[in-house]
């Protein structure tokens, strides 16, 4: 029985208990990998260190590269 909020009473009945279930972290996973898979990429691309630490932040901001080019595309 898994509700959005569950409600118990404890053993001496004293307070309650509220309990909040989250489902909504899906897309974190889906970022995650994403950003594993990004930056294991660019950091066998690099050269060097500095390029290695450009590597890095490439593996951060990917997805608003991929948004810009697709609007750039679209010409919106």
């Amino acid at each position: 029985m898994e509700k959005d909020m569950a409600t118990e009473k404890c053993k001496n009945e004293k307070h309650t208990v509220v309990k909040h279930v989250n489902h909504g972290a899906g897309g974190g996973a889906v970022y995650g990998f994403g950003l594993i898979g990004a930056l294991i990429y660019f950091l066998q691309t690099a050269a060097g260190f500095w390029a290695g630490v450009l590597s890095i932040l490439k593996a951060l901001v990917w997805p608003a590269m991929i948004v810009y080019e697709v609007l750039k595309m679209l010409k919106l």
